[in-house]
């Protein structure tokens, strides 16, 4: 595991006097030690070798920190500075980018303050799930530029995944981790890999298996200028960077579940679908995040054992168990269910819409289908383009209606819930969401939000930022179309958001203890 000792280039590097007095902060991994000082930070890669890393010579090590910085400057360029040697000088003295015999190197960056890394905001509870989007868009925009990387992934890869953490397991989690959990995970895990095996390799050969980041969580996130900035990309090993890309968010959608923010799980997967407007490959995501969450299981076991203090031991220790029974956990998903959402502009159907969407089948919870989303896909315009009469014939809402028809079949067959988020005044259009349910034997529930006019008028007049396009007149309209017999449920929609939630739900549930479902997995 430790090939070499550093302990002489780690207290140079921990030394003020190497840093021109600067304070030093140091923060330990399980495969690096940063060093914090002044404006700078300095990432010492460890001499140790594990399954899936090799840091074991410092040729080797030199050869990773240049690997990091071409890598992670894709998605943070202003961050990485570069590569300098600890080198031995003439009077056998170190010196940090100095001109003598190299003894170690490490990857120079531009200092961040630590409490704008996302897993700082999380932990304080200060991380907005109005963040979820713009860093979704960010994942989405990386994944469509990243090269494509058919030598790796495909079935082959996620074996290579599995069988790596069952010897991660029997090597590291002695002790820790029951023996009989992990070896019902694995065999678990083996079973939906026959399953899906076809889905990955064809996907691998449509060119979803890219260049990757490959360590997607909170941590390795933070706020630059504002902006969700990814860094810390795995640079050791391409089988675990050259992956799907829903492998790559997956790992970010189980770190925010497992914290408890099954709110921010939802929207940043539901934004990332929006922008990639790939369904393709959902169904994969049960196999995805149980992997995610066992390769936490793994390392946590494994930082435990490089962790002299006793109290942090405990905290890994505890960790890795936890993300162990969630692996199994997510291995079971619910099965899906169709929900339709309906009202006139103004009614708060998209907030409902998100508002259940957590609480609904699979992790992360269902696949929210907005019309006004599709009608802008339809047109060829960007969501917030606003669009004029050409985009509300008759003939394009018919299309709108059976795109949104045709994206909750997908999201169904995938085996995730939807929720259809539509006016669906006219009860053709009703009927039409209805048989979507009835032909993929999934269970159906119809809400329909209904609220006096002017309140109506007064909430559209009040958006920004806003996929649709209705005014006053909009709703005038909507208001006097006929809506025939009503039998979906309805809700007074005048009220809060969260009493409009609350009412939602308990209807919800009333279906779930009358049909005896089950609707959701808990964080």
């Amino acid at each position: 595991m430790i090939t070499e000792d550093q302990s002489e280039v780690v207290g140079f590097l921990g030394s003020p006097a190497t840093h021109r007095g600067a304070s030093v902060e140091r923060i330990d991994t399980h495969t690096a030690i940063v060093f914090l000082a002044g404006q700078r930070a300095y990432k010492l890669k460890r001499a140790v070798r594990f399954d899936y890393l090799d840091f074991s010579t410092a040729e080797r090590r030199r050869e990773m920190c240049d690997a990091e910085v071409r890598l992670n400057r894709r998605t943070a360029p202003t961050l990485y500075r570069g590569v300098l040697a600890v080198a031995r000088e003439g009077d056998r003295a170190f010196a940090l980018g100095g001109t003598g015999v190299p003894v170690d190197w490490v990857v120079e960056m531009n200092r961040f303050p630590q409490e704008a890394l996302l897993d700082r905001l999380a932990g304080d509870g200060h991380l907005d799930v109005e963040l979820m989007q713009p860093l979704a868009a960010a994942i989405a925009e990386f994944h469509a530029a990243a090269e494509r990387r058919p030598d790796h992934g495909g079935k082959s890869g996620m074996i290579w995944v599995v069988e790596g953490n069952a010897e991660g397991f029997a090597e590291y989690g002695a002790g820790v981790l029951d023996p009989l959990a992990c070896r019902d995970l694995t065999e678990s895990a083996r079973v939906e890999l026959d399953v899906r095996g076809g889905l990955l390799d064809e996907r691998r050969a449509s060119g979803f298996v890219r260049q990757c980041h490959g360590d997607l969580h909170l941590r390795n996130i933070v706020l630059l200028d504002g902006r969700p900035t990814l860094f810390d990309g795995v640079e050791f090993d391409d089988r675990i960077a050259c992956t799907d890309v829903l492998y790559d968010l997956a790992f970010l959608v189980m770190d925010l579940w497992r914290r408890r923010l099954p709110r921010h799980a939802n929207a940043v997967w539901n934004a990332y679908l929006a922008e990639a407007n790939d369904l393709q490959g959902i169904s994969l995501l049960p196999l995805f995040l149980s992997c995610r969450a066992a390769v936490r299981a793994k390392t946590s076991a494994t930082a435990a054992r490089l962790q002299p203090d006793a109290r942090r031991r405990g905290e890994l220790e505890a960790a890795a168990r936890e993300y162990l029974e969630m692996a199994q956990r997510l291995l079971r998903p619910p099965a899906a269910r169709l929900i339709a959402i309906g009202g006139c502009s103004g009614s708060g159907k998209s907030t409902l819409a998100f508002g259940l969407a957590p609480a609904v089948g699979a992790v992360p919870g269902a696949v929210v289908i907005r019309s006004d989303e599709i009608r802008k896909r339809l047109c060829g315009v960007l969501p917030l383009q606003r669009l004029g009469p050409e985009g509300y014939t008759p003939e394009i809402s018919e299309r709108v209606y059976a795109g949104s028809a045709d994206r909750a079949c997908a999201a169904i067959r995938e085996g995730h819930s939807a929720i259809v988020d539509a006016v669906f005044a006219r009860p053709e259009d009703r009927e039409a969401i209805e048989r979507v349910a009835v032909s993929m034997s999934v269970p159906f529930v119809g809400i329909w939000l209904e609220a006096p006019e002017p309140v109506l008028i007064a909430r559209i007049e009040q958006r920004r930022n806003d996929a649709s396009d209705a005014n006053a007149d909009v709703i005038r309209m909507q208001h006097r179309q006929p809506r025939g017999l009503m039998t979906w449920h309805r809700i007074e929609a005048s009220t809060s958001a969260g009493i409009v939630l609350e009412h939602a739900t308990k209807h919800m549930q009333g279906r779930v203890r009358a049909t005896g479902e089950s609707t959701r997995s808990t964080p």
